[in-house]
């Protein structure tokens, strides 16, 4: 039987101890804050910023949530921005994407403190994260592959030598993932596949671990993968079930390579948990380091 890789559980023991963290950090006079900014009245984002505000009350960071109306130009967001930028009691904030027609969005995410980068996504923070091949970084590290890589070394999953397929170059994990499980402190290698790529299929079928990021329902078959491997699924689909007269979040694998497998994440509940936790640490952290804190320091 493959192992079930419950990001959900996981990411309850990480608020658990981020919780402790917070406490401490008040006790010292720290009160770390999580900010928002959300632009219009898109149901998908305001559910997902509801989701990091309730995130945020489990572990004790307050919130701090901005609010600007559909119509809103580039110059009033950067403005908000700023306003987080310069707010003490911020001490990690998101611009939540997409922004409406017509505003850059990665001028509007270059105005943000790569300090106060709660995504780890900032152009600063990437270069970062390109610069130091030790993987030892003292900036926000990118949530969704954070959280990957957090719940395979919950599990004990040595990714050292192993050779790990990547499906999908999306900036989100595609992109970003390789540089930290090709950093010395994992030592894994990378192959990126894409649309691009020749026979995606031959690569998977080679790969000790694959990550799933393309965003395509079912993509990874059964066939496509080999006998113990373990599989990380990103993807996330909105899939019509024609039994059940519903709409249902499916992944991108298969669920029938879960026989073949060695270990697996859930989707939903495996990699979704962790980039949410991840981001709640990445404003922990920050607040750490500008209180002078390391983790576990009293």
């Amino acid at each position: 039987m493959a192992q079930r890789l419950d990001g959900k559980a996981v990411a309850a023991s990480i608020k658990e101890d981020l919780a402790l963290r917070v406490d401490r950090l008040k006790r010292k006079g720290v009160e770390p804050g999580l900010g928002t900014i959300l632009v219009g009245d898109d149901v998908g984002s305001r559910k997902y910023v509801a989701g990091k505000h309730r995130d945020c009350a489990e572990v004790g960071i307050q919130s701090i949530g901005i609010e600007l109306p559909g119509d809103a130009g580039e110059a009033d967001i950067i403005a908000a921005v700023e306003r987080l930028n310069a707010d003490p009691k911020c001490t990690g904030y998101i611009v939540q994407l997409p922004l409406p027609k017509g505003v850059d969005e990665q001028r509007v995410i270059e105005h943000v403190d790569p300090r106060k980068d709660a995504d780890g996504m900032h152009p600063y923070n990437l270069g970062e994260l390109v610069l130091h091949i030790d993987g030892r970084l003292s900036t926000p590290l990118p949530c969704t592959p954070r959280g990957v890589i957090a719940l395979l070394g919950h599990y004990g999953i040595d990714l050292n030598g192993k050779d790990i397929c990547v499906v999908g170059r999306g900036i989100t994990i595609g992109r970003t993932i390789g540089l930290m499980l090709t950093a010395r402190n994992v030592n894994a290698t990378v192959t990126l596949c894409h649309t691009g790529t020749r026979d995606v299929a031959e690569h998977l079928r080679r790969a000790d671990v694959v990550v799933a990021a393309a965003g395509q329902a079912g993509f990874v078959k059964p066939g496509d993968i080999k006998q113990g491997a373990v599989l990380v699924d990103v993807g996330v689909s909105r899939v019509y079930d024609e039994q059940e007269q519903r709409w249902r979040v499916k992944g991108d694998i298969d669920k029938g390579c879960y026989e073949i497998a060695s270990a697996y994440t859930p989707n939903p509940g495996g990699v979704g948990p962790m980039t949410r936790a991840m981001l709640l640490a990445n404003v922990v952290e920050t607040a750490e380091r500008a209180a002078g804190l390391g983790e576990g320091a009293e």
